[in-house]
């Protein structure tokens, strides 16, 4: 695998009844179990593979609250304190620093929706710089473009996602976390219409509440009990160079044709925004009609579309199973799809034309990941009406590693009936059913 994770080990003993049950160990699932488990309650979290295997550990490593879904910037705010908090809470170095992100752009339409965007925001305590053509050029000196604004958000962050997840598994342990991987939850134990648990391949575990974080798994996995959950796993791309000079104060830059991230090791994660491959699956077509608008947007312009073998063994494959079977999730133990090669070429292309004191870098890893993405781009994180006990936590659309600590908390706050540090409404999952979904502007 070419993304490098730090390893957690197992938990001793294997749980038979416990009061929640976590499927996955990514970023969502693996904060969900820690908050419960501060809240006193018994959790087994189970994850297929291992911990942060899948996009957790692939993504950029931005901790953003700039230019997020209106609808989304509350939950992104308080997840900022919380990845602060969590630092001192489990003592370990999650990677996370508040160094900022600047945005530079050459059109000036982009400035004006910043600003528009940063007036509302305002409206919910969150403030941005919306910066003139020689502020842009002087934060994001060194560079040969000559830009005509930008927007810097000082409070933001980034953080390092080999690191982060695996810290928060063993706090999560520490605090009384069962955790199992290579242990796929295949099922659902159903009695008298609710959840009464969930079929491992290593059996039964009782559970009044099964919360599914299984991020480009879990319309597959809802799908078995008529729950129709529509998420379009993009493939997208990213690329760790070989260590290389500072060339801007900010830890995270974004440009009209690359992206960068600062690493605490001395190299870059770049990648190319916007640039990703859709792959055509059965259930990629039963959504089809759903993601119209954004596939006629500037979003679903910049995708490749293609038919390859995840239409027969992929998350959004089609077919049946028993509990007592092995499932695709032991099947597809961690999803690892090639990195597109044309966009490592072009991420690097375009990183050392802006910045020629780049030049001479090279590529130390590339890898890909699977990006599970909405209709409207705002995540899922809902109690299923149609079947008591079970809640999702799925469709982050590439901003989960970002705001999971706020996820996680607020899903633990579903799963015990408390008042909610955000509204809840904008992730039910019903607005896909009801026609209530958000309409995002530039999908218009």
């Amino acid at each position: 695998m070419p993304v490098q994770v730090q390893k957690v080990s197992d938990s001793a003993s294997f749980p038979t009844q416990v009061d929640v049950v976590v499927i996955g160990a990514g970023i969502v699932g693996t904060c969900t179990a820690y908050e419960l488990a501060r809240k006193g309650l018994s959790v087994a979290l189970l994850e297929k593979g291992i911990v942060g295997g899948e996009q957790s550990s692939r993504n950029w490593g931005w901790v953003r609250q700039q230019n997020r879904d209106l609808y989304e910037l509350a939950l992104a705010m308080y997840s900022l304190r919380r990845w602060e908090e969590l630092g001192s809470e489990t003592g370990r170095d999650l990677g996370f620093r508040r160094t900022g992100i600047l945005y530079c752009t050459k059109n000036e339409a982009d400035v004006a929706r910043w600003e528009k965007w940063g007036q509302a925001a305002r409206l919910q305590g969150f403030d941005s710089q919306i910066l003139s053509a020689s502020e842009a050029n002087e934060r994001a000196s060194g560079g040969t473009s000559s830009w005509v604004g930008g927007v810097w958000s000082p409070s933001d962050g980034r953080a390092e996602p080999s690191l982060a997840v695996p810290a928060i598994a063993e706090a999560a342990k520490e605090n009384g976390v069962s955790l199992h991987q290579n242990c796929a939850v295949r099922g659902l134990d159903i009695s008298n219409g609710r959840v009464t648990g969930a079929w491992t391949e290593r059996g039964l575990v009782k559970a009044g509440t099964v919360v599914c974080a299984g991020g480009a798994w879990a319309s597959r996995f809802s799908h078995r009990y008529g729950i129709e959950l529509p998420v379009a796993n993009i493939s997208g791309t990213a690329i760790k160079t070989t260590p290389a000079p500072e060339i801007i104060q900010a830890g995270c830059l974004s440009a009209s044709n690359f992206v960068l991230r600062r690493r605490t090791d001395g190299a870059y994660t770049i990648a190319v925004p916007g640039r990703g491959t859709l792959d055509i699956t059965p259930r990629g077509m039963r959504y089809a009609f759903k993601f119209y608008q954004m596939y006629r947007s500037k979003i679903g312009k910049k995708l490749k579309y293609r038919l390859n073998s995840s239409f027969w063994n992929g998350p959004d494959a089609v077919s049946s199973w028993e509990n007592d079977e092995i499932s695709p999730f032991e099947k597809n133990r961690i999803l690892d799809p090639a990195p597109d090669g044309e966009l490592v070429k072009l991420a690097l292309k375009n990183l050392q034309s802006e910045y020629p004191a780049l030049k001479g870098i090279g590529v130390e890893r590339a890898w890909g990941g699977l990006i599970d993405t909405s209709p409207d781009l705002v995540p899922v994180i809902s109690r299923v009406e149609q079947l008591p006990g079970y809640v999702i936590a799925a469709g982050f659309s590439g901003h989960g590693f970002a705001i999971g600590p706020g996820a996680g908390r607020l899903v633990s706050e579903i799963v015990m009936n408390e008042t909610s540090i955000t509204d809840i409404t904008p992730y039910r999952l019903s607005r896909f059913s009801d026609g209530s979904a958000i309409r995002r502007p530039e999908m218009m």
